[in-house]
């Protein structure tokens, strides 16, 4: 933690228990009855009164919140970024966001639902965003690097027992003994990233298998719209013990619903989606790309909810529960982390700008045939260098095609630009069990939203 907490951080944090306990008092007190003789206000004096109330409680959770994280960030696990590239005053920067689909730490009901160390043991880079941030503007848009990626791998220790070529989630490796796995897997991902696509990392959080579930409890659910009832491939809801790629997905109820953490968990990690339809149960054969567009679509419905949240205690449950679920590293201080918190707050979820690498389904046969995803050249570099807002850093060591050998980078000066990307990113275009496909930029018409 660097710096120290403001002044009156003290007396916020005391503040803010003496209103909890207040509240905890009267929680089980009946309301007041109403007087029918009592002066009705005036609609503009009603919106006022709203307006006034809602200024104090966004006051009181961004002093009193501070106070609080900065309080709670000791507990916050960290580590060195050995690879991570300067920032410059007032530069543009970029953030890792790993999401680790490691086990430990998990409840034995979590455990029954989600798998355990014996069945899904070690660590994985189950999702992999770059969020680009720039200051000046006030601005930040997300880059999604599909998980089975094909690359080579920069900086694994050879104690993980992780071979090369291989998937860029495997990156995220560290020995079966190694007492920080977090740190050693997120450097070795920043090298990966960096060596493959030139992009620099300046940041990186790590966020635990169960840290999504936790924060969306934390704001009492969020609310998406499903079109259809929504399932894993059915095996996963079969008799008998599902496997790893099982994530209990299984909502029955359409329209506009509140989700929990675990279905919030089980709709973003679901790689084996599908849908009911006229009678049928539908797939999404996507996979990765799929599931990247429906994290974005749940990403978009917390921010929202995070937004409209103006109940202080509820605000620091979200609070609490992102302190127990991150790793970060060291350069990464408190005060950074809700300046780039306060980025995200200035627009909705909405208007986030979501780009997808683009890749093509393929298998390594080396490995068995084992299904990897092989970059698009040169759409890809074009997609980053619009992303960063300026052209990537060489690569040294270039994606690689199903054959294991590298992917030219090189843009062609002929070549038209990338499409910019909507607020639903550029996703590949998911086939169907009936053959029919989607247009590419669009949100699927079965995947849910939010409402």
């Amino acid at each position: 933690m660097q710096g120290d907490a403001p002044s009156g951080t003290v007396a916020n944090e005391s503040g803010l228990k003496a209103l909890g306990a207040q509240i905890d008092q009267t929680k089980g007190g009946r309301k007041s009855a109403k007087n029918p003789n009592k002066r009705k206000r005036t609609v503009g004096q009603r919106l006022l009164r709203v307006a006034i109330v809602l200024v104090v409680l966004v006051l009181l959770v961004a002093a009193a919140g501070y106070g609080v994280f900065r309080y709670e960030s000791d507990r916050i696990s960290r580590g060195a970024c050995k690879a991570c590239t300067a920032v410059a005053s007032g530069a543009p920067y970029n953030v890792l966001v790993i999401g680790s689909d490691t086990r430990v730490g998990e409840t034995n009901a979590q455990a029954e639902e989600f798998g355990n160390q014996t069945n899904a043991g070690g660590q994985r880079s189950d999702t992999i965003k770059i969020i680009h941030v720039d200051p000046q503007t006030q601005t930040a848009s997300t880059l999604s690097l599909p998980r089975d990626t094909f690359v080579t791998l920069s900086g694994v220790p050879s104690s993980s027992g992780v071979s090369n070529p291989n998937k860029l989630n495997s990156a995220f490796a560290a020995g079966p003994n190694d007492p920080k796995p977090n740190v050693t897997g997120a450097n070795g991902l920043v090298q990966t990233i960096q060596n493959t696509f030139g992009i620099p990392i300046s940041h990186w959080i790590v966020v635990n298998f169960f840290g999504l579930m936790d924060a969306v409890n934390a704001l009492n659910g969020v609310s998406m719209f499903l079109p259809y009832a929504v399932q894993d491939y059915g095996p996963c809801n079969g008799p008998g013990t599902p496997d790893q790629n099982c994530t209990g997905l299984a909502i029955a109820q359409t329209g506009c619903i509140n989700l929990t953490g675990k279905e919030a968990l089980a709709l973003s990690r679901s790689r084996h989606f599908e849908w009911f339809q006229n009678g049928v149960w539908m797939s999404d054969l996507s996979s990765d790309i799929g599931r990247i567009e429906r994290q974005d679509l749940i990403i978009e419905a917390v921010v929202n909810k995070a937004k409209s949240t103006y109940n202080p205690i509820r605000a620091l449950d979200f609070i609490n529960s992102l302190t127990h679920d991150v790793t970060l590293d060291n350069n990464l201080s408190t005060t950074a982390l809700l300046s780039l918190a306060e980025n995200y707050h200035a627009f909705s979820g909405s208007s986030l700008k979501n780009y997808t690498l683009p890749t093509s389904p393929a298998t390594y046969a080396p490995y068995g045939d084992e299904a990897v995803e092989t970059v698009n050249e040169p759409a890809a570099t074009q997609m980053i260098t619009q992303f960063l807002g300026t052209a990537p850093n060489p690569s040294t060591t270039p994606p690689l095609d199903q054959y294991g050998n590298p992917v030219s980078t090189a843009v062609p000066a002929t070549t038209p630009a990338t499409t910019p990307a909507t607020s639903s990113g550029s996703k590949s275009s998911p086939t169907t069990t009936t053959g029919s496909t989607v247009p590419t930029n669009a949100i699927p018409y079965y995947d849910p939203r939010p409402c």
